[in-house]
């Protein structure tokens, strides 16, 4: 049978678990705020070079017509760097609804630009679906709200 736990009666004891514990919350602040800024930075590395890939994709394209008639290429090139763009938005806003968003994109990437059996694009198709409905299901209201605040 557990007893439940009891707080020390030694008032030094009591200051000293206090001190300890708002000890861990400052350097567990610390670190989560080293790490939030090392995912900034990576974000800032990762949009400067898919805008470079983006003026590349547009000098080739109005420099080589050709390079437009051949879509596949095209849509795998535009595509890509649109799910880079999520992927960024997913490293400055971490919430499950702009996750959700990166899989629901690199996912409809993957249908339009692959020609795979009709069997792998139902799965994919399925996928998406699951993700709608765990958007609507199993995320808050509340966050999905204040995600459409902060877009406006």
């Amino acid at each position: 049978m557990s007893h439940p736990t009891k707080m020390p009666d030694d008032p030094k004891l009591v200051e000293r678990l206090a001190r300890l514990e708002k000890h861990d919350y400052r350097v567990e602040h610390v670190f989560r705020r080293i790490l939030h800024n090392i995912e900034r930075v990576i974000a800032g590395i990762t949009l400067v070079i898919l805008v470079v890939a983006l003026v590349a994709e547009l000098y080739t394209c109005v420099t080589n017509w050709e390079y437009i008639a051949d879509l596949d290429h095209y849509l795998h090139s535009v595509l890509t760097i649109v799910v880079g763009l999520e992927f960024v938005r997913m490293l400055i806003d971490t919430t499950p609804a702009s996750i959700l968003e990166v899989l629901t994109v690199a996912i409809t990437r993957h249908v339009i630009l692959s020609h795979d059996d009709p069997w792998s694009n139902v799965a994919c198709v399925a996928c998406i679906a699951g993700l709608f409905a765990i958007r609507r299901f199993l995320i808050r209201r509340s966050e999905l709200k204040s995600e459409m605040v902060e877009m406006e």
